[in-house]
């Protein structure tokens, strides 16, 4: 009852003073109807006592042509790096997959297979493979796609000038990057033409990760005619990349309003075939206003939902709610050290504020996040874990992760000497000194002010003085610029990670991982991640011990820890004719067969 009641006042305290902010304002609740049975039904997640499909059908007479109008789900203006080796955040990927220059297809475990623009031949012996493109291509200005548009993306993340985030231990895998990066030698000896279409990369090792798209495989290409003449250091801020660049997928960018809107016309030239819809028109709207804006049909797609407004758009009759397991997990990580841009590795700090396993470790088992997910997401979320999400293969349930234990909490710390020494309830550092930790988490929807300020008192509970970095929750680019950064007002930071489809960890904890935002290395992580996408692991038994290994070692060092899984809702409009949200089907992936059944959303 008492942890109830805390939720309760914590939760009102700050839907009071953001009423008080805002103006108020709230939404109302659609018709009670039962859509169940309306539409074809696959895979399915458990939402409550429902059943999420994957996969609305819609039958229906099609219009011709039309426009697909997208809510772009953010509090923040999106960055507008349209560009698949420069982005550096979700929200620009989320635009870019209307338009995405990827070559390669996969199927409903994320392997590499022959579907796409191009397919991919690996020799393991030699250490060697070979990408080919299976057709006669153009980019969306009508010029042909060649074996050059596959190598210049190397060109790019290799170059001694990059400004991106992917030049990594992945990348450097490959044969030649090392010396083209430091300025030794003008291209990347490992990536040599074959013919017009296709290209072969030597590699220095080959892992089963290469299937994933890992061991510095890359999975698009780059318009080589409109990007050559643009200097690499220049690239991001370029017009090529901000404005009008050009593109492969099924849609091409027509219209953008700086961090605001995006308007798509049909790409006449994509390789599957000309689009049947017209236009795509892409608006960001803030979270709190989503569901209202569906209930009014003013969208026919959510790019992502709130789940814990789930309750607020469930029984919409306009709309029908489709989920699956998110390629994601929420986490926790601690500051220990900082990144070195000149050698492009993580350094490790063995002085810094938080490297105390027994201090992580009770940071973790104080917060409740079970109780959050019970009150605030619907059972949309639940707690993680492990590092890998349960869509792999290679998670393992059987892991134990943190519960909700605050009294272990407390012993971790007496253990490791925080003891509150002056009787105020809070603790002292094993110096006796004041001890407070400062935390940096992201603005978001109405309640994830509340739910941080029930993980504070958590953490208050068991004697720790948690205190936000500026004073309040951080907007999205804010938070992710001040983390990147080694801000050293940042102790500890609440965030999320998308894994995509590889689910080997080495791009996100690697020393060389500028995604590594804990900044932790030692020779026995570096040792474990090297296992998982060794050759050794070509036999499945030993990569599935390897990712056991490496997940208990996380767990136990505690830098990083997740605290949920994540389940997405993809609201879609019914309208919508055929929208397929599976990974083995994705309908993004064929956004060329999207129809719509009437000239409007409904409402």
């Amino acid at each position: 009852m008492k942890k109830n009641w805390l939720f309760l006042s914590v939760l009102f305290a700050v839907m009071f003073v953001l009423a008080a902010c805002n103006g108020g304002g709230g939404s109302e609740k659609g018709s009670e109807t039962d859509n169940k049975g309306k539409s074809g039904e696959k895979e399915t997640t458990k939402v409550e006592e429902n059943l999420l499909s994957s996969e609305v059908t819609n039958e229906g007479e099609a219009i011709k042509g039309g426009t697909l109008r997208v809510g772009f789900v953010t509090s923040s203006p999106f960055q507008g790096i349209f560009n698949w080796e420069l982005y550096e955040d979700a929200y620009d990927k989320e635009i870019m997959d209307f338009a995405t220059n990827s070559i390669f297809s996969t199927d409903g475990d994320f392997v590499i297979t022959d579907t796409g623009a191009a397919k991919l031949e690996v020799d393991k012996d030699a250490k060697k493979a070979t990408i080919t493109l299976q057709g006669d291509y153009k980019w969306s200005d009508g010029k042909a796609v060649t074996a050059e548009d596959l190598i210049y993306p190397y060109l790019i993340i290799g170059h001694p000038d990059y400004t991106g985030i992917r030049y990594d231990d992945d990348f450097k895998n490959i044969v030649g990057v090392e010396e083209y990066h430091s300025g030794k030698a003008d291209t990347i000896s490992g990536i040599t033409k074959v013919n017009d279409k296709a290209i072969q990369i030597q590699f220095k090792k080959v892992s089963p990760a290469i299937y994933y798209g890992g061991d510095g495989l890359w999975g698009y290409a780059a318009p080589k005619h409109q990007l050559e003449s643009i200097p690499v250091k220049d690239l991001i801020s370029s017009d090529a990349v901000r404005k009008n660049p050009v593109t492969l997928g099924p849609f091409k960018i027509d219209k953008i309003v700086n961090g605001e809107s995006v308007q798509f016309v049909a790409n006449e030239h994509y390789f599957k075939g000309k689009p049947k819809i017209d236009k795509v028109v892409l608006e960001v709207v803030p979270p709190t206003s989503i569901g209202e804006a569906l209930r009014t049909g003013k969208y026919d797609i959510a790019t992502s939902f709130p789940t814990n407004q789930y309750d607020g758009i469930k029984d919409l009759s306009n709309v029908s709610l489709l989920g699956r397991p998110e390629l994601a997990y929420s986490y926790l990580g601690f500051k220990l050290g900082k990144y070195d841009k000149v050698d492009s590795k993580n350094i490790f700090d063995e002085k810094s504020k938080m490297n105390n396993v027994e201090l992580r470790q009770a940071v973790a088992y104080a917060m409740d996040v079970e109780g959050v997910s019970e009150k605030f997401y619907q059972g949309l979320r639940e707690r993680g874990n492990s590092l890998i999400p349960p869509v792999f293969s290679f998670y393992d349930e059987t892991l134990e992760g943190y519960h909700y234990d605050p009294e272990k909490a407390k012993e971790l710390l007496d253990k490791a000497g925080y003891k509150d020494k002056d009787g105020d309830g809070i603790r002292e550092d094993k110096d006796g000194k004041k001890f407070t930790i400062r935390l940096a988490a992201m603005a978001g929807s109405e309640t994830d002010e509340a739910i941080v300020e029930y993980y504070r008192q958590n953490w208050k509970d068991i004697g720790l003085d948690v205190q936000l970095t500026t004073g309040r929750l951080i907007e999205f680019n804010a938070f992710y610029d001040k983390v990147q950064a080694d801000d050293p007002e940042i102790d500890m930071y609440m965030a999320a990670w998308g894994t995509g489809t590889n689910p080997s960890p080495k791009g996100l904890y690697g020393e060389g991982a500028e995604f590594n935002y804990s900044r932790y290395v030692s020779p026995e992580l570096t040792k474990l991640l090297d296992a998982i996408d060794s050759e050794d692991a070509m036999d499945p038994d030993k990569r599935k011990k390897a990712f056991r290994a490496w997940q208990e070692y996380m767990s136990e060092q505690a830098m990083v820890f997740p605290t949920f899984f994540r389940t997405e809702v993809i609201p879609v409009n019914k309208r919508v004719k055929n929208w397929d949200a599976s990974y083995a089907n994705d309908t993004k992936d064929n956004l060329h067969t999207v129809e719509l059944l009437a000239d409007e959303p409904l409402k």
